[in-house]
């Protein structure tokens, strides 16, 4: 029940919601149970032809059940004595409907407070679920797949919704109503009562037993859904690639084995969900049937109270008490669901960020002298990819990043905005170590353009304004002409307004980037980190992008991760990486002299172009 709790902690401040919830159910309760009680002075209206009132006397007042019901009997006898059988049998159905309409009146409001406590809490439950998420850290994606996320977010919290507030509402309900029915049972007859209870913990300990492997079930099938959103996410993502390899009967097998077996932890499931509703209408069955078998006897037993009229009446009212016995044990079932995926949901939520803030962490000053890699060493397992490694980026200085695939040049472009911690050493911001400045802080002054193109299904203005507020359209303009962008934006169908589609689908390679670009220049950035910004490209649409590279790196501090050597001949410093360790360092001219891995890569693409 741990679990249980923590989801409806969610619902705070639930006496906002509990409380009205309560009076307005223990009217509709009263109310209701009421209708099924008129059923003996309306029989007895009915059939019971010897009974003879010779006057009504009003009783005297007090706050008890008592009270109302000989209140009742005052008006029904004075009805009798004014008007005969037909007035008592009309003011008994007034008295019908006026208390069917004030238990369905206060049925509704108490079914419209529960369904706001409903959508209060998974708001709730969404918002702190997607804050969390999107507070990771970067490493937490790459080692968790998509799908199961997103059918954390989405298809668990929406079970864990209508489970766990549903069954909030049958308990605060049915216990009110079956307590009323069982009362009014009582009070008709305690012999045939006591009888009729046997069968609700039998009943329970029936049903318990058929539901007890639900909630194992449920968490398989969150977890096979969550992959079949996974291998889906894959396929839309990389249907190109699917068709080129002719690999569309791999992935359609792959996605309906999962299909299939969530299928069957479905089937499985609901047969056990659905036997426990049959199998508690089948107890009820069998203990009406006791009932009436002893009920009649008691009728037949000349000394017995009971009369026909109570008989039918107590019938009755007893079909109904399965009714909120049948809620709960159905709630019971029900429930296992919900707090497996609710389990699922408070995993994704109790996942801490690797990447936070110090308790002292201080705020970053504007950037005004170097950032320097001191010792550093890094490994997302236990190869490192890092080793050992030392450098500088002076402030107004542009280095570039060149070697071999699996140097490490990609890693350090993630080290300094701080995407991963240093494993050993430290990376120094002006002279501080990161770890001791907040995160906004510094990552504000810097600027990312990387080789894939993250763009926004949006417009083309929101695309490259995103994250900043209260940005006009000249200075997005300023911002996309020093991109190379404007010029292809305003002829497009609406210019700054136009959507570029799912991850900029609707625009070229070169254009996307260009947005990049333009994104980074709106930001100002002080420091720009480009990682293989061009190397997708084809020569046009590298030369646009390259000249709106220049443009954006002038007066900045820059390190450029180079694919294509020739983009970076003017870089103040050049680092060479092999297996995570710089083995040459300096100018384009003075790597070119010592005939080294440089050279060697430089003669590489020469020939290749």
């Amino acid at each position: 029940m741990k679990t249980y709790f923590r989801l409806l902690a969610f619902a705070k401040p639930i006496e906002k919601f509990a409380i009205p919830y309560l009076i307005c159910t223990l009217f509709a309760v009263v109310f209701g149970t009421l209708n099924f009680a008129l059923i003996i002075p309306l029989l007895n209206t009915l059939f019971d032809e010897s009974k003879v009132v010779e006057q009504a006397i009003m009783p005297n007042f007090s706050f008890s059940f008592n009270y109302f019901k000989d209140l009742f009997f005052y008006y029904f006898d004075k009805a009798i004595l004014e008007q005969g059988r037909l007035g008592a049998l009309q003011f008994v159905c007034v008295i019908i409907i006026a208390s069917n309409l004030l238990g369905n009146f206060f049925k509704y409001f108490s079914q419209r407070i529960m369904e706001n406590l409903r959508i209060h809490t998974l708001l709730k439950l969404r918002k702190s679920v997607f804050d969390n998420v999107m507070n990771l850290h970067v490493g937490y994606f790459s080692n968790e797949r998509k799908g199961d996320i997103i059918s954390k977010i989405a298809s668990d919290v929406q079970v864990v919704q209508y489970s766990v507030t549903g069954t909030l509402q049958v308990v605060l309900k049915e216990p009110l109503q079956l307590i009323a029915f069982i009362v009014a049972l009582l009070m008709i007859s305690v012999k045939l009562t006591l009888f009729s209870l046997l069968v609700i913990p039998i009943s329970g300990l029936i049903i318990a037993r058929i539901v007890k492997s639900l909630r194992a079930q449920a968490k398989e099938a969150a977890e096979t859904f969550g992959m079949m959103l996974s291998h889906l996410d894959e396929a839309l993502s990389s249907i190109k690639i699917i068709k080129a390899f002719n690999a569309v009967p791999f992935i359609i097998d792959r996605y309906d084995k999962q299909n299939v077996k969530f299928s069957n932890i479905s089937k499985s499931m609901s047969k056990r969900q659905q036997m426990s509703s049959p199998v508690s209408e089948f107890l009820g069955i069998c203990t009406v049937s006791g009932i009436l078998l002893y009920g009649g006897n008691l009728i037949f037993n000349q000394n017995s109270e009971l009369s026909p009229a109570d008989f039918i009446a107590y019938i009755a009212i007893f079909s109904q008490v399965m009714r909120p016995a049948k809620a709960l044990t159905d709630s019971f079932s029900n429930i296992h669901s919900g707090l497996a995926a609710g389990e699922r949901v408070l995993e994704l939520i109790d996942t801490k960020s690797q990447i936070v803030d110090k308790a002292d962490a201080i705020v970053a000053s504007s950037f005004s002298k170097s950032i320097a890699f001191k010792n550093v060493s890094f490994g997302y397992t236990d190869k490192l990819v890092l080793n050992n490694l030392s450098f500088e980026i002076e402030k107004g200085k542009t280095v570039a990043l060149v070697g071999p695939s699996g140097g490490g040049k990609s890693t350090i472009s993630d080290l300094i905005p701080r995407f991963y911690d240093v494993t050993n050493g430290a990376i120094l911001f002006d002279g501080t170590d990161l770890r001791d400045l907040t995160l906004e802080s510094f990552r504000s002054q810097m600027g990312i353009v990387s080789q894939e193109s993250i763009l926004f299904n949006d417009t083309v203005f929101n695309n490259i304004a995103f994250g900043l507020d209260n940005i006009s359209q000249e200075e997005v303009e300023a911002a996309a002409k020093i991109a190379n962008a404007h010029n292809f934006i305003v002829a497009t169908e609406k210019g700054y307004q136009t959507n570029i589609g799912d991850r900029g689908m609707k625009l070229s390679g070169g254009q996307k980037q260009r947005l990049n670009i333009a994104r980074a220049v709106l930001r100002n950035p002080s420091i720009l980190i480009l990682d293989e910004a061009t190397s997708a490209l084809d020569t046009e649409s590298e030369k646009l992008v390259q000249e709106a590279i220049n443009n954006l790196m002038k007066n900045r501090t820059s390190l450029i991760i180079a694919h294509r050597l020739s983009t970076i001949q003017n870089a103040d410093k050049i680092l060479v990486l092999e297996e995570g360790k710089i083995i040459e360092e300096g100018s384009h001219s003075e790597l070119i002299e010592r005939n080294g891995l440089y050279k060697k890569l430089i003669d590489m693409q020469t020939f290749n172009d």
